[in-house]
């Protein structure tokens, strides 16, 4: 197998739909298993081609990306569950976050809010989805192209270390293109999914309006910075983690089913990345909500002021408030990936294609 089909860092055609910049657990998990996937096709590894059909490049993209949004609205009660932990602590009393649990959170959004609560934002994460995967898509092949031309590997292969060095960085200026791309789409989903009982955002396009007449139009890029951060760590941990227990288990277990092997192996690089980078994404949300709804800034010292104030205010468990629900999206969310895009793929490969 070449280099190219190897590197877990970027994924290739479709799958790319559910690369995410900020690293979370079921995107991650799901990258992982989807470009295995991918990988066979390419590369002929299956032995029953009826099983595993070939579609084009933007058939792919369509399917990851529905896939990604559908999976995304399943476990979308946890991913809300997970932001109002994460910023519990800019205007709560310390001594009341010790008595919060997911049970207690979720009964009260029941009673208080109604279960419809529990998909708050869910409509801007489906609208973040096409956009954000056709840019990362998109603007990885002209960063790999970039690369190669500077690096002089374009009619060259077996460079297994330049090889590694284009779809690493390449994948990195993707997702940070990507990320800055539709910034503004996932600070509005934040903003939404953190309201409780009192609604001062009443939609998406109002939402919209209402930041850029309140904070300008740079209000719509607050915690952009954390985001950056976050991509790097997040590919370099998902990868490392991904290809070492991959080799490991294939070592140890030849015979055991390469579909069950990566969807553990993309699950667990997944909760590795997001437990390292998951103090990030908590001060990103929290930078989010910075001024939102005419509340006064908590934090005014910049990025590593507001990890600072946190971890003086809060400790260093403030950094890890709802890393629980994030966790608990890996099995759901990884699985609702693998069914949806089988049979999306299964479906659209019936359809004829030039790509």
């Amino acid at each position: 197998m070449n280099m190219e089909a190897r590197v877990g860092v970027v994924v290739e055609g479709g799958q790319r739909a559910l690369n995410s910049a900020h690293g979370t657990v079921v995107d991650a998990g799901a990258r992982k298993f989807l470009q295995h996937q991918h990988q066979q096709q390419q590369h002929g590894h299956s032995s029953k081609q009826g099983l595993n059909p070939q579609i084009g490049t933007i058939q792919q993209l369509l399917a990851g990306g529905i896939a990604g949004a559908f999976s995304k609205t399943c476990t979308a009660p946890l991913a809300r569950l997970t932001i109002l932990f994460q910023v519990q602590g800019m205007h709560s009393d310390v001594s009341a976050l010790s008595k919060a649990s997911i049970w207690r959170e979720a009964s009260r959004i029941m009673n208080e809010e109604g279960v419809r609560a529990f998909w708050k934002g869910n409509m801007v994460t489906i609208a973040h989805r096409l956009p954000y995967s056709s840019v990362n898509f998109y603007a990885y092949e002209r960063y790999k192209s970039f690369l190669q031309s500077i690096l002089g590997l374009e009619d060259q292969r077996g460079n297994a270390s330049a090889d590694l060095c284009v779809h690493f960085v390449g994948g990195g200026l993707a997702g940070m293109t990507a990320a800055s791309a539709t910034y503004p789409l996932d600070l509005v989903r934040t903003r939404l999914a953190a309201q409780r009982n009192a609604i001062y955002y009443r939609g998406i396009w109002h939402a919209f309006h209402t930041i850029c007449r309140d904070e300008g139009i740079f209000g719509l890029y607050k915690g952009l910075g954390a985001t950056l951060l976050g991509v790097g760590p997040s590919i370099a941990i998902s990868f490392s983690v991904y290809e070492s227990l991959r080799s490991y288990w294939q070592l140890q277990r030849p015979d055991d089913s390469t579909i069950m092997v990566s969807l553990a192996c993309g699950s667990l690089s997944g909760i590795a990345s997001s437990t390292a980078t998951f103090p990030i994404d908590l001060v990103r949300r929290r930078m989010q909500l910075e001024g939102a709804a005419g509340r006064a800034r908590v934090y005014t010292t910049g990025l590593f002021g507001t990890f600072r104030h946190i971890i003086q205010s809060e400790g260093l468990r403030g950094l890890y408030r709802g890393i629980l629900p994030e966790y608990y999206k890996v099995v759901p969310g990884v699985g609702i990936v693998f069914m949806t895009y089988e049979t999306l793929k299964m479906l659209l490969s019936r359809i004829p294609t030039s790509y």
